[in-house]
């Protein structure tokens, strides 16, 4: 008998799909989640069709997959489906992430392919936890013309990872995006404002593949922090057709510079409050992302700095950190091993992840934590 070939849905496909599900419930059903009668109605799919499909298990044809692509206004790529034959599917289902989840008792068949967590965690990674409603907030807040988001809290908590995801986000959006990571801003440029606002306009303009022009729009007599302002306004804001999405990571390098960061601050918070009533500086959407273990101005100083939606992440909760043992392939059902575990290192994601890593891939109990010396990783987030 001849073998039927269908496909199954790739976790890179699951996650642009979600994406896309989750534009239309924030734009047309108030953040609420669509159940999967809703789903099969946009569609026009049955809902046993949508849980074989969700199931990435159970392959079924190009053709469906399609439709649940365009009802969302995507387009099927490639790398969003595998092609398989049907008696095939099941085992070809059985990926990484399952065996994380599902099969503790494996011992780990993939623990060795478990990065080693020292940065951000990847987009399609299974180890990211959500702290709901952080995440919805996030992304309900992005769609809201003129918006401010401050995502903020002490060192290897998760700033890093969350930003990423709402820059996914913002790419299904179709936003523009600009990036700027202040730790590669020359400390030169940190001593003079009229420099410093030159060389961000810039910086800007070229990420958004325009001309910087700067000339045209800089005057003596008005004064940096205008002629900034005119230029966003008057060229990059009316030269760019979408939103424009300007990200400002690791911002609390400019808390060494009082008065350039004050000054710096509070011509985003007039910009921010020029968007209540001016549908072109609308089109700019402000992600401030910085660490609280400096001293913040505007969190006791300075009002130029709180402005916008404040997103403070806390560390995780017992259930969280059970939630991600599991991801490592470990059964701490009995919740024993969490106990212990956040007695020593509290929620801190970072050392959560970090013990983890270890317990998983050297097969090490909780106690044996302590021979690994982590005194000086404790010492750094105290």
């Amino acid at each position: 008998m001849k073998r039927r070939r269908g496909v199954i849905l790739t976790p890179v496909g699951l996650k642009r799909l979600q994406a896309g599900i989750q534009a239309v419930e924030i734009a047309e059903n108030n953040g609420n989640r669509l159940t999967l009668e809703e789903l099969g109605d946009r569609i026009n799919l049955s809902t046993k069709t949508l849980s074989r499909l969700w199931s990435l298990n159970t392959a079924v044809d190009q053709r469906t997959l399609k439709l649940c692509f365009a009802a969302f206004d995507l387009q099927l790529h490639p790398e969003d489906y595998t092609t398989c034959s049907e008696p095939d599917a099941k085992h070809r289902g059985e990926g990484w992430e399952e065996a994380f989840t599902q099969n503790p008792e494996l011992k780990n068949p993939l623990t060795p392919q478990l990065p080693y967590p020292d940065g951000p965690v990847s987009l399609n990674s299974p180890l990211y936890i959500e702290r709901p409603p952080l995440e919805t907030l996030a992304y309900q807040t992005l769609v809201q013309p003129g918006c401010a988001i401050r995502i903020c809290a002490p060192k290897q908590m998760g700033k890093s990872s969350l930003m990423l995801r709402l820059l996914d986000f913002a790419q299904t959006q179709h936003y523009s995006i600009v990036y700027l990571d202040c730790k590669q801003i020359c400390p030169s440029w940190l001593s003079d404002i009229n420099r410093f606002l030159w060389g961000f306009c810039s910086h800007v303009a070229k990420q958004l593949g325009v001309n910087p022009d700067l000339e045209s729009y800089w005057h003596e007599c008005l004064g940096c922090k205008l002629s900034c302002s005119f230029y966003f306004k008057d060229y990059l804001l009316q030269v760019i057709d979408s939103p424009v999405v300007l990200v400002l990571n690791e911002l609390d390098r400019l808390f060494n510079y009082p008065t350039l960061s004050q000054e710096f601050f509070s011509l985003l918070r007039s910009w921010y409050e020029e968007a209540r009533g001016d549908e072109i500086w609308q089109k700019l959407r402000l992600v401030l992302v910085y660490s609280t273990q400096k001293d913040v101005p505007g969190d006791s100083k300075h009002a130029s700095f709180n402005f916008g939606l404040p997103i403070y992440l806390p560390e995780f909760t017992p259930l969280q950190v059970q939630d991600l043992a599991k991801r490592h392939g470990l059964n701490w059902s009995s919740g024993k091993e969490v106990t212990a575990l956040m007695k020593f290192f509290g929620g801190h994601p970072y050392l959560i992840r970090m013990a983890l890593y270890h317990i998983s891939t050297r097969r090490l109990s909780v106690d044996q934590l302590h021979s690994l010396h982590w005194d000086e990783q404790l010492h750094q987030y105290a």
